[in-house]
């Protein structure tokens, strides 16, 4: 098994999660050529969503996706 913390730079491990964050955003019901425009207001929307919010693990995801779906349904599908 490789040491991954040796070999993988935080710019590409930064790419990678960036790629799966596409990719999650896609399967979630995303348009695919509003992509980059639902990447911008997750990050953007991550901290406010989840102040109050109990989730936790997978939970935090699926209320962020939820809160954008009421508050941006233009993204989706």
């Amino acid at each position: 098994m490789k040491n991954y913390e040796n070999e993988i730079t935080l710019e590409e491990m930064s790419y990678e999660l960036e790629l799966a964050t596409l990719g999650m955003l896609y399967y979630s019901g995303v348009k695919k050529e509003l992509l980059n425009e639902a990447f911008d207001r997750y990050i953007e929307v991550i901290d406010d969503v989840l102040e109050n919010s109990n989730a936790s693990g997978v939970d935090e995801v699926i209320a962020v996706i939820d809160h954008m779906k009421k508050s941006y349904p233009e993204l989706f599908k």
